[in-house]
C-alpha cells in the first residue's frame, strides 16, 4: 500500500466541551467530531489546538455508536505486537475506551446494560488489525483487486466487508476523507512465525477471519439464512514468505447451508432439527453460488455423524447437493466419530487420501514480490461438523500440512520427496501448537470455551488426559450455552448494527431488556434449593435414624426429583435467551 493510504497509528485525543479532536502525530490534518451536533469532519491543522493539552494517546479510531443516553466514541488505547506480515506489522487489540459524547447524560439502567454488552463484545479474544496490510483479504484477492484500486481506496473501503467487525460503527461517522482515521478490526486468529528448515529461513503464518454475516453464538446461531449466509463461517489462510516469493492456501468452514436449528433446552445435547416450511434448496443454492464466485470449485467435507439426529442433517445435505446438480460442488461425507472410534485417529488419513487428488488440482496461490504470478488456487475445501469447531479444525490442519509440504518443495526449502512433518521436529511442534491455538480461539469466539480434541492437534495422537480436558470443556459449554450465551448473542447483534436502539425504549416503548418470567422460573429452582438443603440436614443432623427421619428423607428426596424433573421438562423457560432478537416467543403459563 502507498504511504498516503496508511491508517494513522499514533494519535493524540483532545476532549473539549464541544468536540473530540484526533491529532495524528507528525501530520497536518485533524479529525474533529462534534459532541453536540455530532458532525464529523477532517480539517487542516491550524490553530484549533491552541492552549489545549491532549487528554490521552490513542492508537486507533474504532467507531461511534448510539445507545440510550447518548452517542459513544470507541477508540483503541493499547495494542500488542503479533508479527510482520508481507512487510506490514500486525497488532492485537489489547485495550479500548468507550467515551460518551454527553458526559453528564441521564443514566438509565437499560443504558448500562447496553454498555455492558458493548464491553463484552470488545473484550472478545481476539481482534487484530494492521495500519498498512489488509487483513480481510487473502493474497489472491488482494492481487485481483489490482494495484490501481489499492492505491485509491482506504483500508476500510477496499476491505472484504464480510470480515470487518467494526464496519457498522465506523460507517456511523458519515464523513468524507477520513479513510486514514478508520481502523478495521478482524476477529479470529493471527500467528506469524520465522522458521528454519534445511538451513533455509522463511515466514509461516496463519490468518483466520470470522465472518460478520450470520454471526452469533453456538446454539443460537445455526444453519443458513435466506441470503445463503451460514453460521460460524470462517476463512483460514496459510501464508509462506520466502526469498521474494509468497504463497497462500485458503480453506473455509461454515454451518451446513440449509435451515436447521439446535436451540438450548437444558438437555446436555439438544437434538438438531430441520426447520419445516423452508426452501432448503434455495438457501443452499444461494450459499454455493456466492462461494463459487469467491473461491472457485467447492469440496464440501461433512464430518457429522451419519446416524441419529446428526444423520438426518447429513442425508439432507447430501440430497440437496445432488439436487443442486452443479459440477463445481462435490460432496464428501466422512463420519468422524464412527471412523475414529476407540481413538483410531490414524484413520483420518483415509479422508485425506480421498481429497488428495482435488487438493493437487486446486493448488495454491504463488507469486513473486515483483508481481510475477506463478499459480492461483482454483478451489477450496469447505469443511463442517455440527459446530464447525473441533472435528473441522483437526481435518483442516491435516490439509494445511499437506499443502505446506507441496509449497516448500516448490520453493526448494524441502528436498524432493521430503515431507514437512519429517523435516524438522521443532517446526512440527510449532505447527501443531499454532493450529491448536487457532482451534481454541475460533471455538472460544463461537462456543465460549476452547476447542475439543486439541490434544490430537498438538501431539498427533489422542490421549486420556485430552479426553478428560474435553469433558471439562463440554460441561463448561453446557453451562455457557444455556445460561450465558443469550447476552453474548445480544452483544454481537448490538455491535454489528443488527439491532438499532430506539431512544423511547423504557418510556413510550417497552424495553426489550425486560424479559418477563412465568411462575415456574422462580418456583421450581426455589423448591429444588429448599429440598436439597432439607435433605442434607435430614441426613446430617439426626442423633439416630428412625421412621420419622426416613419419611422426611423420602419426602425431600421426592421433592428434589419432582422439581428437577419440572426444570428439565420446562427447560426452555430457564434458558437465558437473547432479548434483542428472541429465537421464538413462548407463553409461560
Amino acid at each position: 500500500m502507498e504511504g498516503e493510504n496508511e491508517v494513522y497509528d499514533d494519535m493524540n485525543l483532545y476532549i473539549t466541551q464541544e468536540s473530540f479532536i484526533v491529532e495524528p502525530n507528525g501530520q497536518s490534518e485533524l479529525l474533529i467530531i462534534g459532541r453536540l451536533d455530532k458532525v464529523t469532519r477532517v480539517q487542516p491543522k491550524t490553530t484549533q489546538l491552541t492552549n489545549l493539552r491532549p487528554t490521552r494517546r490513542i492508537c486507533g479510531v474504532l467507531g461511534t455508536i448510539r445507545l440510550l443516553s447518548c452517542d459513544y466514541l470507541l477508540v483503541a488505547t493499547h495494542r500488542l505486537f503479533v508479527g510482520v506480515l508481507n512487510g506490514a506489522v500486525v497488532w492485537r487489540l489489547a485495550g479500548y475506551d468507550i467515551i460518551p459524547y454527553i458526559p453528564n447524560a441521564i443514566q438509565r439502567s437499560e443504558n448500562e446494560s447496553y454498555l455492558l454488552m458493548l464491553r463484552k463484545m470488545l473484550d472478545t479474544k481476539y481482534f487484530y488489525f494492521s495500519y498498512r496490510y489488509d487483513l480481510t483479504q487473502t493474497l489472491q484477492r488482494q492481487r485481483n483487486l489490482g494495484a490501481s484500486l489499492q492505491g485509491k481506496l482506504g483500508l476500510l473501503q477496499r476491505a472484504d466487508q464480510r470480515f470487518v467487525w467494526n464496519g457498522n460503527v465506523l460507517r456511523q461517522f458519515k464523513c468524507d476523507n477520513m479513510e486514514r482515521f478508520q481502523l478495521p478490526l478482524v476477529l479470529g486468529f493471527v500467528s506469524v512465525n520465522q522458521v528454519q528448515i534445511n538451513g533455509q529461513t522463511f515466514f509461516w503464518s496463519i490468518v483466520t477471519r470470522r465472518s460478520v454475516q450470520r454471526a452469533g453464538t453456538r446454539l443460537f446461531c445455526r444453519g443458513c439464512n435466506e441470503q445463503g449466509h451460514v453460521a460460524n463461517f470462517v476463512e483460514t489462510e496459510q501464508i509462506v514468505e520466502f526469498n521474494g516469493q509468497h504463497t497462500s492456501f485458503v480453506q473455509t468452514r461454515g454451518s451446513m447451508p440449509f435451515f436447521w436449528q439446535q436451540l438450548p433446552n437444558l438437555r446436555y445435547k439438544p437434538s438438531p432439527r430441520l426447520i419445516p416450511g423452508k426452501d432448503h434448496l434455495a438457501a443452499l443454492t444461494a450459499h454455493f453460488t456466492e462461494q463459487l464466485k469467491l473461491y472457485g470449485q467447492q469440496v464440501a467435507v461433512n464430518l457429522v455423524d451419519q446416524k441419529g439426529s446428526e444423520g438426518q442433517l447429513e442425508s439432507t445435505f447430501a440430497r440437496l447437493v445432488r439436487e443442486l446438480g452443479n459440477a463445481g460442488v462435490r460432496y464428501e461425507a466422512f463420519d468422524f466419530h464412527h471412523e475414529c472410534r476407540k481413538m483410531r485417529w490414524d484413520r483420518l488419513n483415509i479422508l485425506i487420501d480421498r481429497l488428495a487428488h482435488e487438493q493437487d488440482d486446486f493448488g495454491f496461490y504463488h507469486a513473486f514480490d515483483n508481481g510475477n504470478l506463478v499459480s492461483t488456487q482454483t478451489g477450496v475445501f469447505r469443511t463442517n461438523c455440527i459446530d464447525c469447531l473441533d472435528r473441522t479444525n483437526v481435518v483442516q490442519s491435516m490439509l494445511a500440512r499437506r499443502s505446506l509440504t507441496a509449497v516448500l518443495q516448490k520453493l526448494g526449502v524441502l528436498h524432493v520427496g521430503q515431507r514437512v512433518e519429517h523435516a524438522s521436529s521443532e517446526f512440527e511442534l510449532l505447527f501443531k501448537g499454532v493450529w491448536a491455538d487457532n482451534a481454541d480461539l475460533v471455538s472460544l469466539q463461537y462456543s465460549g470455551t476452547g476447542a475439543l480434541k486439541t490434544d490430537f492437534t498438538r501431539t498427533g495422537k489422542r490421549t486420556k488426559s485430552g479426553a478428560l480436558q474435553d469433558g471439562k470443556r463440554s460441561l463448561m459449554r453446557y453451562f455457557l450455552n444455556n445460561f450465558s450465551d443469550g447476552n453474548r448473542q445480544d452483544s454481537i447483534d448490538l455491535f454489528l448494527g443488527h439491532y438499532v436502539i430506539n431512544e423511547n425504549e423504557g418510556n413510550v416503548l417497552p424495553s426489550p431488556l425486560v424479559a418477563p418470567h412465568g411462575w415456574r422460573y422462580f418456583a421450581f429452582p426455589s423448591v429444588l434449593l429448599i429440598a436439597v438443603a432439607m435433605f442434607v440436614i435430614t441426613i446430617t443432623y439426626p442423633a439416630e435414624f428412625n421412621t420419622e427421619n426416613l419419611l422426611f428423607m423420602l419426602f425431600w428426596g421426592a421433592m428434589i426429583a419432582v422439581s428437577a424433573t419440572g426444570i428439565l421438562h420446562y427447560g426452555v423457560e430457564f434458558v437465558q435467551w437473547p432479548r434483542l432478537f428472541p429465537p421464538f416467543s413462548f407463553q409461560a403459563a
